[in-house]
């Protein structure tokens, strides 16, 4: 198995290289991942400027200064030597629940690798303070190990949340679906030093939704969360609905 691996927060972060190292014992692997962290930047692609490519000669990963979108777009090329498998985004330091995937850079770098011939994987360590990656790196290479005996339907994503916990400590793997935070809070409008008024965006909002049989609840409660994602976002249940009330438009 041939496997890229990417991520959104930078080529110098503690869970990309935890991550890349428990996959290379298993795997041919090859790393492309933004040169910054690229937290929030969703499914972007850099399409007004040219994207630079830069081979650290340490360990021979490959920094671009571009999306997450961009690493996995560029990797599955073969661009940089390896045609993957299979594109396994991560480890993100904080957790991608709920709505979080709507902006999660680990997601859409997972994403995009939704057309290879295995399911991709985002892994995520639920933690503001992440302090085991260790166990979120074991996770993740017991599942690739075994991903190949997964029948899915086709450009199906697999989100991976994981406390923040020593793997003894696991409780086990719920498969779960995405609950849902409440809206965020106003922007913050600070004063830099030169008495410039600036904005912070503001944080996730709180779960709202986390009752059993979701990605929240799993995580509170010491299980790996586990929710299948689709890239079709069509309301199936809606169009009937909709041609109703289109009727006589035009």
């Amino acid at each position: 198995m041939k496997i890229l691996i990417s991520n959104d927060d930078g080529v110098f972060s503690p869970g990309l290289e935890a991550l890349a190292l428990a996959l290379s014992e298993v795997a041919e692997i090859q790393v492309v991942a933004p040169d910054r962290n690229r937290s929030g930047a969703s499914n972007a692609l850099t399409l007004t400027r040219p994207v630079d490519a830069h081979r650290h000669e340490n360990n021979g990963f490959v920094s671009l200064n571009g999306t997450p979108t961009d690493c996995v777009h560029m990797g599955v090329s073969g661009l940089f030597g390896m045609e993957p498998d299979i594109v396994v985004s991560g480890i993100n330091s904080g957790a991608n629940l709920g709505d979080d995937v709507i902006y999660s850079g680990t997601v859409a770098a997972a994403m995009e690798g939704r057309a290879l011939s295995l399911p991709p994987v985002a892994i995520s360590l639920a933690s503001h303070n992440p302090q085991h990656f260790s166990t979120a790196a074991e996770i993740a290479k017991s599942i690739v190990q075994r991903i190949s005996q997964l029948a899915l339907p086709a450009r199906t994503v697999l989100n991976i949340n994981v406390p923040d916990l020593p793997l003894s400590e696991i409780k086990g793997v719920h498969i779960t679906r995405l609950g849902h935070r409440a809206a965020a809070g106003k922007p913050e409008a600070v004063a830099d030093p030169r008495g410039k008024i600036r904005y912070w965006v503001a944080g996730a909002g709180d779960a709202v939704d986390k009752e059993p049989g979701t990605d929240f609840y799993a995580i509170e409660h010491g299980f790996v969360s586990i929710t299948p994602l689709h890239i079709d976002m069509t309301l199936y249940s809606g169009m009937d609905d909709l041609g109703e009330w289109l009727e006589g438009l035009l």
